[in-house]
């Protein structure tokens, strides 16, 4: 028998419909209130005259059995398997990414070569100085010529914060043991390749983009009895002792059995009602994001490079990555005689780039591919805007005091829990997110998981697929191109 009231779950993003979507499976009454007109979040499709934009580029891979199942569970043969290629646009150059030998070699040549060699000698004779921002972290590991022409400025780019202000934390969840540092430090210094971790070369992908995920387990939560409510902001959580007794959302008020939340933790706190210590509302007020927007421009033709994205290492512009959505999945461009690649830009909610008109963006975002050499202007038909608030969690660096002084806080309510990426304010991944949800939903049924916990241990999911995947084992790849 169902409980009288509902399981009410804040936000509708990949988190907030995972656990919606196992408590529907398991009989459970549960609304789930969305304040965007679509749901997914950040990992939603957004379309405009049948052209499909991916909002920061949404890879489905992941080494949890259990998120895999669920990915196949729900979409099954509209999940491809497709090709992976990324490089880095550095000075004019392409180099690969991860970083091998060879190609270092052909693109920088012996001098920065010696000079990466070098400093990295020096960092390798013992670190100076602790691991506190981000800056710390790399330079000690990898010295100070490699921090700068590969991480500081992209980094301070995608961030508006300086290295030397970011958390090592970030560092640590986001590099370790992968990617560019771990690939420069084979390829520069020698060692067997198969002692560096590769990138994954295929991954998961919906055919219509990672929003046909959502809205596929949207459809399935409301066919198992449950409520998903789109344009319903949660306004205020109303407090009487240790509970949350009533939620506030699209102009009704819900009386809820358990609350599932994933809106940023700071927003959260700053709708409670009565309001908490003044302390918690202090460190709530203080926790930043950085907030995201697209340039998709249809481009006549092919598409300027075979990517599924580059990353834009040149200080001259604003750009610091672009996807080609055909690379993704053919299906998300309709003209086959257009290419559309999406121009990814990092700013706060009113700087100038934010401000900026939907025509000066798209002008800007032309001007750029230009002058990276990938299009003329004139191949341009037209552009699209998308904006993103509160995109990605700041790890300033002040973060981990303010968070610690929230869960504090957040230990003393008893149907309370916050879940995802915004709602734990960590910097995780979509299955990272969904993790959360799952042990959330395990924990309303007598489980006790600390769900801050999950992805606490920095490892980094992008690497050789373990033989428990059979998906990312499949010998053929599916999809239009394979």
């Amino acid at each position: 028998m169902r409980p009288t009231q509902p399981v009410a779950v804040l936000g509708g993003g990949p988190a907030g419909l995972t656990a919606a979507y196992q408590l529907a499976c398991r009989g459970r009454d549960v609304v789930v209130f969305e304040a965007g007109s679509v749901v997914g979040g950040l990992a939603r499709t957004e379309v405009r005259d049948g052209y499909r934009f991916d909002l920061g580029g949404h890879r489905f891979f992941t080494k949890s059995p259990e998120v895999e199942l669920l990915w196949h569970e729900v979409l099954g043969e509209e999940l491809l398997l497709r090709p992976r290629l990324s490089r880095i646009h550095y000075r004019g150059r392409y180099l690969d990414y991860p970083l091998g030998a060879g190609n270092v070699i052909r693109k920088l040549g012996p001098f920065e070569l010696s000079r990466a060699m070098a400093s990295y000698a020096a960092a390798s004779l013992g670190r100076q100085r602790p691991d506190l921002t981000v800056e710390d972290w790399i330079v000690n590991r990898f010295g100070r010529r490699l921090y700068e022409m590969f991480f500081a400025s992209y980094t301070e780019k995608i961030w508006g914060v300086p290295c030397s202000e970011m958390r090592a934390e970030w560092a640590a969840q986001r590099i370790r043991g992968l990617s560019f540092t771990s690939a420069a430090r084979t390829a520069l210094f020698g060692g067997s390749e198969g002692e560096v971790r590769s990138l994954i070369e295929r991954f998961h992908y919906p055919r219509l983009g990672p929003g046909q995920m959502w809205e596929a387990m949207q459809s399935r939560i409301e066919a198992n009895g449950g409520t998903v409510l789109t344009e319903a902001p949660v306004t205020s959580l109303r407090f009487s002792g240790p509970r949350v007794t009533e939620v506030e959302a699209g102009g009704r008020i819900w009386q809820p059995e358990e609350v599932i939340s994933s809106l940023p933790l700071g927003g959260m706190v700053q709708i409670a009602d009565p309001a908490p210590p003044e302390s918690v509302l202090e460190a709530a007020r203080a926790l930043r994001h950085r907030d995201f927007l697209t340039v998709a421009l249809v481009i006549d033709g092919d598409a300027p490079f075979p990517d599924n994205w580059l990353y834009i290492h040149e200080p001259g512009v604003r750009v610091a990555r672009i996807q080609n959505y055909g690379a993704w999945s053919p299906w998300m461009v309709p003209d086959p005689s257009t290419s559309c690649i999406g121009l990814e830009y990092f700013c706060f909610s009113g700087d100038e780039v934010w401000s900026m008109s939907d025509n000066a963006l798209v002008d800007l975002a032309t001007g750029e591919i230009e002058r990276l050499g990938l299009a003329t202007r004139d191949r341009v038909l037209r552009g699209y805007v998308v904006r993103v608030p509160r995109a990605y969690p700041i790890y300033d660096t002040h973060y981990g005091e303010r968070v610690a002084c929230i869960r504090e806080w957040l230990e003393g309510i008893e149907n309370l829990q916050q879940v995802g990426r915004n709602g734990l304010h960590r910097y995780n991944n979509s299955d990272h997110s969904m993790l959360t949800a799952l042990r959330a939903v395990e924990n309303l049924d007598g489980a006790n998981h600390d769900l801050w916990s999950v992805n606490a241990d920095s490892w980094y999911h992008e690497t050789e697929v373990p033989e428990e995947h059979p998906y990312l084992r499949a010998p053929a790849l599916q999809g239009a191109d394979a």
